[in-house]
């Protein structure tokens, strides 16, 4: 799924990342702990996080992460969206919680780690 419909279908604001709309997302990860973010998370995935820090911004890198949607209306401070502008990190704001925005992206066809068949590592990801 394109990055322009998960804008779309989360009526989510851009705030860095406006050159990347056309990014393909593999597979979809909501989360509030970094821990679950490193341990189920595979590359170009969206994060759905209520969890504004720098941390997060950092993790994401780490995973490699697609890009970052805040939730339930939070909005990171300049230095969080700094850092996602120099890592050239998508990040999205939305009023809708995690788990609403899980289930609208889930229904419009965006997998979760579950259901993304997936060899990464050379470890299936798919029971």
């Amino acid at each position: 799924m394109q990055l322009r419909e998960i804008v779309r279908i989360l009526d989510a604001e851009v705030l860095t990342g406006k050159d990347k709309l056309d990014m393909h997302v593999e597979a979809g990860c909501g989360c509030d702990l970094i821990s679950d973010l490193l341990a189920f998370t595979k590359e170009k995935m969206l994060i759905l996080t209520g969890l504004i820090s720098p941390q997060i911004i950092r993790a994401a890198e780490m995973a490699d992460s697609a890009a970052i949607v805040f939730v339930r209306g939070k909005r990171p401070t300049r230095d969080i969206i700094d850092m996602g502008e120099e890592l050239g990190l998508p990040i999205l704001c939305t009023s809708y919680p995690l788990y609403e925005c899980a289930g609208l992206l889930f229904t419009a066809g965006l997998p979760g780690w579950r259901h993304w068949p997936r060899i990464v590592n050379g470890v299936q990801n798919v029971p």
